[in-house]
């Protein structure tokens, strides 16, 4: 994290400058594509720790600590093991931090994973707070696992979650989101601005399937295979019914669409708030960030619709079509990526409508 010092989230060369400074450590090399243009993929260790229940240490423990308290079994991850639904594991990842004063960092699960409705959390040592590791930090990382739909198998050096480093605040207020929309549309149409940029969710389609909901007691979906489960054992396709609306049933899981077709300019970076009480009892978003460069095109193109994961809490819940479901929060980049998302490296999920998780064919 050598040279100009600037405020915003960390680029992709900031971050291979922080490996070969040591200040992210790992036993051996990083991936060709663990880099993102705003981001670190965070891999699996050799071991899963079945816990009894998810915690958070405390700022007199250490995780190890913790889970010498909590574990049930462990599990060796080197050859590939079964995480079955319902259990919390505890996992040490292979990446570890030696930060500078200055750099703090965040972490939420990747797109795939939010779309299998795998339930990922990183805990730092001493941490009061899941997701989120202070300035300074120097020491190991942990992830929380639960699978909450379908049972997964996972390996050493599986990539479920990844870290975001930032120095400073960088978050562009609502003015500031209004005159950066001015310049680079956000939006196809007029933005909805309100602490960020609201989402609405699209429930008409241009399609004849508006979601996806998630079958119980299907079989396992492996984290690293592509294209390697037929859709239809997992998943039931919603249709549209005349009425714009769907009822969410609690503690199913759906894969739902943002109305808006959503753009990342190249100097940016944003954030899903995850879960808004202020909108309704759900959960829209499991995998939060979103890469400058999203939704880009140098040509002036439209912007890519917002994969939702969505879970209702406690009761039946009313979705309607073009209801607001929650809200993007913009931030500087502190540098532009050498790579942006999608238009120089490829992605799975640019330019996308609906879509499903890449392990469905």
């Amino acid at each position: 994290m050598a040279g100009e010092v600037q405020t915003g989230i960390l680029s992709d060369s900031e971050i291979r400058a922080a490996f070969d400074l040591s200040q992210i450590r790992a036993p051996r090399p990083l991936d060709v594509d663990q880099v993102q243009p705003a981001s670190l993929d965070l891999r699996l260790g050799d071991v899963a720790y079945r816990v009894r229940a998810s915690f958070l240490p405390g700022k007199a423990l250490t995780v190890q600590e913790r889970i010498d308290q909590l574990k049930l079994h462990e599990i060796d991850l080197k050859a590939g093991a079964v995480l079955e639904t319902g259990c919390v594991y505890i996992v040490p990842l292979l990446e570890s931090l030696a930060l500078p004063a200055d750099i703090e960092a965040s972490t939420n699960p990747k797109s795939s994973t939010g779309r299998l409705d795998i339930f990922t959390r990183v805990i730092a040592d001493r941490a009061q707070s899941f997701d989120t590791v202070p300035p300074g930090y120097a020491g190991p990382l942990y992830l929380e696992v639960s699978p909450r739909t379908f049972p997964i198998v996972a390996r050493t050096g599986s990539r479920l979650s990844q870290i975001r480093f930032r120095r400073g605040d960088a978050r562009l207020s609502d003015s500031e989101l209004v005159a950066l929309h001015a310049r680079e549309p956000l939006v196809d149409g007029a933005p909805s601005i309100s602490n960020g940029l609201l989402v609405s969710i699209d429930l008409e389609g241009a399609g004849d399937i508006i979601g996806y909901r998630a079958k119980r007691h299907t079989g396992v979906v492996d984290v690293d295979k592509r294209a390697a489960c037929d859709v239809l054992d997992y998943w039931e396709p919603i249709r549209p019914r005349g009425k714009a609306e769907i009822i969410l049933d609690p503690d199913q899981f759906y894969i739902l669409v943002s109305r808006e077709a959503v753009h990342v300019p190249p100097d940016y970076a944003a954030e899903m708030v995850a879960f808004d009480p202020l909108v309704g009892e759900f959960r829209v978003h499991y995998a939060g960030f979103f890469d400058p460069g999203f939704g880009h095109d140098a040509a002036g193109g439209a912007g890519s619709r917002a994969v939702l994961e969505v879970r209702s809490h406690e009761v039946p819940f009313i979705l309607e079509h073009g209801q607001t479901v929650g809200r993007l929060v913009y931030e500087r980049m502190s540098k532009r990526p050498a790579l942006l998302y999608g238009a120089d490296r490829g992605s799975n999920y640019q330019a996308q409508g609906l879509k499903l998780s890449k392990h469905f064919r």
